[in-house]
């Protein structure tokens, strides 16, 4: 295959206008939501006198909306236009992060302030996340859903890499405030492509539109053995291993007691490796197997013990852009089994039951985090977090060797 064929297969989905515009307004838009996390973190660790229990606290505030509300926004992405949902969304988001961000530059902000917003903004995406990615099988043909859905995840990595990075050079120069604004600006992005997409070449199923409710769906799940297992992975892995918002802060200013920009720099090396295993993914055209959601994890639990145990700065920005991958690879596996292998009309509660546990296990997940951290240290906190989700994962591989009946 030539580099002009693997490019272009590469960027297949980005030939459909709709979802090209879909595409560029998130990328500015995630871009500026990765400089208002950067900011939002170390303003958190600054006022608090680098308490990890605080940004715990934060970080549950905004994804504890998630996990009590997210089944509901898969049952409304289901019932509504999802292209409407997702202009409302965005609205509300962008004014949020306004209010914020003019309550910093007035120099009175709270904690409360900080941890009420994020409240709101966690209401916010319990409905935007399960639609954006139910909406995803809309803008494009069934068989580019892969390539989509990995464009998506590369976009999201390109922001993960220049929005820490950006913030990190601002906030010294230009504030913290500054970098919140220019975060609700940023919505204007995602808005105004959302309102250009044309509805008429949407791919919207015709006839099978949300029957029944939550429950429904829910006994749609467990009634599917195919996709209860990625489910359950997800679950365990993303509970114990996805709390980077807390523990990369903590390893810079705690472990190797630098600035703003070197943190960025440890964020921004994890969203590289998270960024080239997206774009290797975009190759994929099914839906991948069992063994491939159990590889990748397993490779994302060994990689993320040796994370905690870099002795340099250097190192653990290597091993954090390794365990980056590895967790891309993971959840994009994960992801692509659940949503390839469900019914159109139950789609956006199955990704509702996906965002739930990969992300609405984050306020159980990152205020264990912080607790273990302030025992045990940023390093092992990390090295304890690989270790219980090696457990799992070998838990699964032997899950699946067992006989059907056992299972």
């Amino acid at each position: 295959m030539s580099g002009r064929t693997l490019l272009r297969d590469m960027a297949a989905s980005l030939r459909v206008r709709n979802f090209r515009l879909f595409a560029l307004g998130q990328l500015a838009s995630v871009t500026g939501t990765w400089m208002m996390i950067t900011a939002q973190d170390w303003l958190v660790l600054r006022m608090t006198d680098d308490s990890a229990v605080a940004l715990g606290a934060v970080t549950a505030a905004q994804f504890t909306p998630v996990l009590l509300l997210t089944l509901m926004g898969g049952r409304l992405a289901d019932m509504l236009n999802r292209r409407q949902l997702l202009i409302a969304a965005n609205s509300v988001s962008g004014l949020l992060a306004l209010a914020l961000g003019v309550a910093v530059l007035s120099g009175r902000v709270k904690l409360w302030h900080i941890i009420v917003c994020a409240v709101a903004i966690g209401l916010v995406n319990a409905v935007e996340i399960p639609t954006r990615m139910s909406f995803i099988s809309e803008l494009v043909d069934p068989e580019l859903v892969p390539n989509a859905s990995a464009l998506s995840a590369a976009y999201f990595n390109i922001a993960r890499v220049l929005g820490p990075a950006t913030a990190g050079l601002l906030i010294g120069g230009a504030g913290v405030g500054a970098v919140m604004l220019l975060n609700a600006m940023s919505y204007l992005a995602t808005v105004t492509g959302l309102r250009r997409i044309r509805p008429g070449e949407l791919h919207r199923a015709s006839g099978r539109r949300a029957r029944g409710g939550v429950a429904e769906g829910l006994r749609y799940v467990a009634g599917r053995r195919d996709l209860l297992l990625p489910l359950a992975l997800t679950a365990a892995v993303a509970l114990v291993g996805f709390n980077f918002q807390v523990t990369l802060p903590l390893l810079a200013r705690t472990v190797f007691h630098t600035n703003a920009g070197s943190f960025g720099l440890l964020t921004a090396g994890m969203a590289v490796g998270s960024l080239l295993a997206a774009l290797a993914v975009t190759l994929r055209r099914g839906r991948p197997g069992e063994r491939t959601v159990l590889g990748t994890a397993t490779a994302f639990a060994a990689l993320l013990t040796l994370s905690g145990l870099a002795p340099t700065f250097g190192t653990a920005l290597l091993c954090l852009g390794l365990t980056g991958g590895a967790m891309m690879a993971f959840a994009q596996s994960a992801n692509h089994r659940v949503q390839l292998g469900s019914d159109p009309a139950y789609r956006g509660r199955v990704m509702a039951i996906y965002t739930l546990l990969l992300q609405g296990t984050t306020p159980i997940g990152a205020l264990l985090t912080g607790w273990l951290a302030d025992r045990t240290g940023a390093r092992g906190a990390l090295s304890v977090s690989g270790a219980v989700c090696l457990a799992a994962t070998l838990a699964a591989w032997v899950r699946t060797r067992a006989p059907a009946g056992r299972r």
